[in-house]
């Protein structure tokens, strides 16, 4: 599978980065070492088979088609990094992974065209390398290793084109699809959420397909976990697209200047009970509690999901500065900051707290949970 990746919407995983290809990071997945055991040792057996090889000869072969199937695949994630940077779009890097690889980009595309084109860019490199494979086959001599490799190889960058070429999110296709919704409405979050959907159908067909193969007994015992997790892994990023189209729609109603809670100053060494009762005397409710120093000047904040796991008989004795975190580790953000600044800035830096700033002075804290439950009103959140 390929999707087509912006921004920092994977989880961080173990990732290495072993060389840049045309100035763009590439790098390599811990379950990629999974994919290519998966694939050397599915295409040795075939290898035994067809070629007359030892169990030697199989594995070598299973191993070289496993370094050609990763090649064939940087090259698809290549053509999306390059048209990408062809059209001003920074790349981050490419990632090779158990399902495939991806592409991180830094920021959306600006118009429908150019997502157009960017996300067809692999599927039309893997079919050029599945047309050249297929030339290469009809020309090589029938039985041989050169014969049986480039079939093979044909019939992967052929099957990768179409999947991935296949209108539903997260696959290439199912960019190609928002692109077109989103010329025709205006409205890119509509072309997201229509991609979505079709690619939850794509993925729910993805799982049939594989009970009626397994059923047919078509399927090797070891591919079928990878044509399920590829399902899943389907379904997943088709309602992940669904809920970024949702929260994008609401970005506009971030405001910091109304969504992050005032600040309420203790001094440094005040028991945290004592704090604590200040603060739930003090309107309005739901304040942020700070730590300042002699001048008034806050510090610190008091970490509430820290301060709740005290015990009640402990709080007395108990100073706020023991459950606090220093402002100078905290990420910050202007209180002019759109709702893409705010976005962006809790993906790269996760946490339960930000620092709302007017120059330098320190004028409000956002919790992550109140601005979960702004731009996902339906969603059960943890305050």
């Amino acid at each position: 599978m390929d999707p087509v990746e912006q921004g920092n919407r994977r989880p961080r995983r173990t990732r290495l980065t072993v060389a840049r290809v045309g100035g763009v990071p590439l790098r390599v997945d811990a379950s990629m070492l999974l994919l290519t055991a998966l694939v050397t040792v599915l295409y040795a057996a075939l290898a035994r088979r067809q070629l007359d090889l030892g169990h030697l000869g199989g594995y070598l072969v299973g191993l070289g088609f496993a370094v050609s199937l990763l090649g064939s695949v940087l090259l698809h994630e290549l053509g999306h990094a390059l048209t990408a940077r062809r059209y001003g779009i920074g790349v981050r890097g490419i990632t090779l992974e158990l399902l495939g690889g991806y592409t991180e980009m830094d920021r959306d595309a600006p118009s429908p065209k150019v997502d157009l084109l960017v996300s067809l860019a692999g599927p039309a490199v893997s079919a050029v390398l599945g047309g050249a494979a297929v030339a290469a086959t009809l020309a090589l001599p029938v039985g041989t290793l050169a014969h049986q490799l480039a079939f093979q190889l044909a019939v992967c960058n052929v099957v990768v084109a179409a999947f991935n070429s296949l209108p539903g999110l997260p696959l290439d296709g199912g960019r190609a699809l928002r692109a077109a919704v989103w010329a025709l409405t205006r409205d890119r979050h509509r072309g997201t959420e229509v991609a979505g959907w079709i690619g939850r159908a794509v993925a729910v067909a993805t799982l049939a397909l594989v009970a009626l193969l397994t059923l047919r007994r078509a399927i090797a015992p070891l591919a079928l976990p990878l044509m399920l997790l590829v399902a899943v892994t389907l379904w997943r990023g088709a309602g992940q697209s669904i809920r970024l189209a949702r929260i994008s729609r609401r970005l506009p109603l971030v405001d910091l200047a109304r969504l992050a809670r005032p600040v309420f100053p203790v001094p440094s060494g005040t028991p945290l009970a004592e704090a604590q009762r200040r603060c739930a005397a003090a309107p309005p409710p739901g304040l942020a509690l700070a730590v300042v120093d002699g001048a008034g000047r806050p510090v610190a904040l008091v970490d509430p999901a820290r301060a709740e796991a005290v015990p009640p008989e402990r709080r007395p004795w108990l100073a706020v500065d023991a459950v606090s975190r220093d402002l100078d580790g905290l990420p910050a953000l202007p209180v002019g900051a759109d709702g893409e600044h705010v976005l962006e800035t809790v993906r790269t830096h996760p946490g339960a707290q930000y620092v709302v700033t007017a120059g330098e002075d320190v004028v409000g804290v956002l919790h992550i949970a109140d601005l979960a439950q702004l731009l996902e009103p339906k969603r059960k959140t943890n305050t």
